[in-house]
């Protein structure tokens, strides 16, 4: 989180993004001279970025158990193995120090303009995901709802194969139109609002689409991001030097100085889009492993949540007691690592959740069609 307006560190591959702007809330803690937030602008900009962190991971963590059962291509999960945990944090550091190293050779501005454009594509594409639930309750039901399909195929005749093959209708296309407006508003004015109407859905999406397969590739991801985080904000000047160069929507903001200037506010408080996925997918993995126990029960969801909550107000409350950058993730990852695990002793249940195993549609459907094969 900052005092100051700053323009989090990312990455241009989506994935890459939310992970190497895990501690960007955090890292910048130059308040301006020219300004300084009362109490109150303080506690309202950090209470709103407290809220707005917690809304993607609730409903994304719901939206994902329905997602880890859709058969549907454009809501498959992506599923994230202990393989892909180990190597992220090295992929991420690599692709920060690159970021770094291109800040400092190409100007500022045109690769800005580009990562603008790249992610006005993605945000528009994120948001309209993000808004197709709600719109199918908004419009009425005798609303003309047409069904296409965009289909791409290589090859003729029994080599025919699928390139792209999805499946929408006209109520993803009104929700399509929507989120292109905002993408133009983002595009012209760089508007906070914007920004955040973005970043909600890039964090949402995040959670919602992708999965952690079991509760041990979870520990890893969490653990090597834990040590990515510290190094990078305490260790060296790197990404606060990409985080002061660096403007797209993977980051949430809010004015402290929203009671004083209104809408057209100009100093924010900020937490990075990281701070929230990467917790907020082992939140998601906690929540479908409650609803595989079929307890009627969501005491491990509830408990990653709380420590979520807990783990960012801690993070506010050392920031600001020391006047020093922190890195959000060190306390995050003890926090919603700890408390579920602590509840799993204390039920018993440690090894269950250790073993508990996702698979991934495609693996579901193929052990099934095998399990059918061998009842006839």
């Amino acid at each position: 989180m900052s005092e100051a307006e700053q323009a989090p560190a990312s990455v241009p591959e989506v994935l890459d993004a939310l992970n190497a702007t895990d501690s960007n809330g955090t890292e910048v803690l130059n308040a301006t001279a020219k300004f300084v937030a009362t109490p109150e602008g303080t506690a309202l900009a950090y209470g709103s970025l407290v809220f707005m962190a917690l809304v993607p991971i609730f409903f994304g963590a719901l939206r994902s158990v329905t997602c880890s059962k859709s058969k549907n291509a454009a809501d498959m999960p992506e599923t994230i193995t202990s393989r892909d945990a180990a190597r992220f944090p090295i992929i991420a550091s690599c692709t920060l120090f690159g970021l770094y190293l291109f800040f400092k050779v190409f100007s500022q501005e045109y690769i800005n303009l580009l990562l603008s454009v790249y992610f006005f594509v993605l945000g528009v594409l994120a948001l309209s995901h993000t808004m197709s639930p709600l719109m199918s309750r908004v419009f009425p039901a005798s609303f003309p709802n047409k069904q296409y399909q965009l289909l791409f195929t290589q090859g003729t005749g029994e080599s025919k194969e699928e390139i792209v093959n999805y499946e929408f209708d006209t109520k993803n296309l009104v929700c399509l139109l929507i989120s292109s407006v905002v993408g133009v508003w983002y595009l012209l004015k760089k508007h906070w609002i914007a920004n955040n109407l973005f970043g909600l859905a890039f964090a949402l999406n995040g959670v919602e689409l992708l999965h952690l397969n079991n509760v041990s590739t979870g520990c890893i991801l969490l653990g090597g991001l834990f040590v990515y985080d510290v190094f990078w904000v305490f260790g060296t000047n790197v990404m606060v030097t990409v985080a002061k160069s660096f403007e797209a929507p993977i980051k949430l903001v809010f004015p402290q100085d929203l009671l004083e200037k209104g809408l057209e506010a100009s100093n924010f408080a900020m937490l990075g889009l990281g701070d929230i996925v990467i917790p907020g997918i082992f939140i998601a993995l906690l929540l479908r492993f409650d609803v595989s126990l079929k307890k009627n029960s969501r005491t491990y969801f509830y408990s990653s949540f709380l420590a979520y909550i807990f783990g960012l107000g801690l993070t506010i409350f050392v920031m600001h007691t020391f006047k020093h950058a922190q890195p959000a993730l060190l306390y995050l990852v003890p926090a919603c690592v700890g408390f579920p695990v602590i509840v799993a002793l204390f039920k018993g249940e440690l090894t269950e959740m250790f073993r508990y195993e996702e698979t991934s549609p495609e693996e579901a459907e193929t052990k099934e069609d095998s399990s059918e094969k061998k009842d006839q």
